[in-house]
């Protein structure tokens, strides 16, 4: 039995209670604040016994605080609509490789890059790309990745690509310096041919570096049904790699009728009001 003026309280994780005797009242009542505050309120709820030969009054005292103040900040669904520009979401890291008795393929998709305004908006400042590693045959199923080369495949190139027939054919060039005091001193050149059985594709990498004396290819024969995989994958990501995912994702219906209506002060709208 708790004797006059005891008093139980608890410390944890949950908000602070205290049970407390009073003097005997026989009634129920229920006393709120005279102003409610969401971040600190307190409730006071009074039982009692109609026994007068041992009349005791319980006092349970609840205290609510603001959750605000005990959990950390959840950004809102509305972020994941901006570029990730030096953010802290889970990155990811994605490929497809072909795997041939003289070489290996492994295509990799790499992401646009953004830059920040100080309307507080974002950019696109320069075109993703896709990533081709060529590794030569180092042994059965084995290769030297160590002597890999690479070539950057531009979204314009992707669309040659997707474009490319069964029997069509293309070539493309690249130096590494272009524009710079070491321009010409690197020279890449992929070519994609046509089996001659119709199978498939020839991908031959080429790559003439000057300053180490160094002429070295790489090809590896492409199957149809490998095509087909790659095609797929770079029709999938072109969009993502120029930048038009984050722009669809940060599309609201209200800030479409603003920017529409802004846009017809400078004529953007004149085709369509015709």
């Amino acid at each position: 039995m708790l004797q006059p003026q005891q008093f139980l309280s608890s410390h944890s994780s949950s908000p602070p209670f205290s049970i407390q005797t009073l003097n005997p009242t026989a009634h129920l009542t229920q006393s709120p604040p005279q102003s409610f505050n969401s971040s600190n309120f307190s409730q006071t709820l009074t039982l009692s016994s109609n026994n007068y030969s041992d009349q005791k009054r319980l006092t349970v005292k609840c205290q609510y605080f603001d959750q605000q103040k005990f959990t950390s900040s959840i950004p809102s669904p509305t972020d994941s609509a901006s570029p990730a520009v030096g953010g802290s979401r889970p990155r990811f890291f994605v490929g497809h490789s072909i795997y041939k008795g003289k070489a290996a393929l492994t295509v990799e998709p790499r992401a646009p890059e953004f830059v920040s305004l100080d309307s507080g908006a974002f950019k696109i400042s320069r075109d993703g790309y896709v990533l081709l590693q060529f590794a030569p045959a180092a042994g059965v199923r084995l290769y030297d990745w160590s002597k890999k080369q690479v070539f950057s495949l531009s979204v314009t190139e992707i669309g040659t690509l997707l474009d490319l027939g069964a029997r069509g054919s293309c070539e493309f060039f690249h130096d590494p310096f272009k524009g710079k005091s070491d321009e010409g001193k690197v020279r890449k050149v992929l070519k994609v041919e046509p089996l001659p059985d119709g199978s498939g594709h020839f991908f031959n990498l080429s790559v003439q570096n000057k300053s180490l004396n160094m002429d070295e290819s790489i090809y590896i024969p492409i199957t149809r049904a490998e095509y087909a995989v790659l095609t797929s994958a770079f029709d999938f990501i072109l969009p993502y790699l120029i930048g038009w995912h984050a722009f669809a994702d940060s599309i609201k219906p209200e800030d479409s009728n603003r920017a529409n209506h802004a846009d017809s002060r400078y004529g953007g709208d004149y085709e369509w009001n015709k």
